[in-house]
């Protein structure tokens, strides 16, 4: 099946479990897409499932100015073919904070070079890149990721400078990724006292 028929069966099924009253609420919250099906996060995995990942597929996907399908995109995504300037690429192209969410979960957390961007991203000038960045190094962190002494102030310093970012989403994930900081020297500190 070509690219373009692929599309054509993702858009078949994004239409067959398309939840107004979700895309509704969504809308209400301010997440405005040019499309949203209102489709949760299990259903678009499942879906995903139905589809090899590829490179061109995930691609055309994330030019699509919907929401379902920037979601896939990243779920849709090979990690060996995704490059770090794409990844640069995709967090200028990033809409809103969903998917920036959606997208570190699903794909940057997986890359080989997560952590070189988490860090990279962090020290942005741009707060959709920041956001990334923090949000990257809490994902990190909590799929076991260790952090230096030097990479764990580096972040710190970093967080101290954007916690009173007017922008809610970067200051949420600032605050989180400080919390996993701690939880994470916790759990280190406790294992070495048994």
């Amino acid at each position: 099946m070509s690219v373009e028929e692929t599309i054509v069966e993702i858009k078949k099924e994004l239409r067959a479990n398309m939840n107004g009253v979700a895309s509704a609420r969504m809308r209400e919250a301010g997440l405005n897409y040019h499309v949203n099906f209102g489709i949760d996060l299990p259903r678009l995995q499942e879906i995903a499932r139905q589809f090899t990942p590829s490179h061109e597929l995930a691609q055309q996907l994330w030019h699509e100015n919907v929401r379902e399908s920037k979601i896939l995109a990243g779920l849709l995504m090979p990690v060996e073919r995704f490059w770090p300037d794409v990844a640069d690429i995709w967090v200028e192209q990033m809409p809103n904070a969903e998917i920036a969410q959606l997208t570190v979960m699903n794909l940057f957390s997986r890359l080989p070079y997560a952590s070189d961007k988490a860090f990279e991203w962090m020290g942005h000038s741009d707060e959709m890149f920041q956001l990334c960045g923090f949000l990257l190094i809490t994902r990190l962190l909590m799929q076991g990721a260790v952090l230096t002494e030097r990479s764990r102030n580096e972040v710190l310093d970093q967080a101290n400078s954007l916690q009173e970012s007017p922008n809610l989403h970067l200051r949420k994930a600032v605050l989180n990724a400080i919390a996993r900081i701690d939880q994470t020297k916790d759990d280190l500190a406790k294992r070495e006292n048994r």
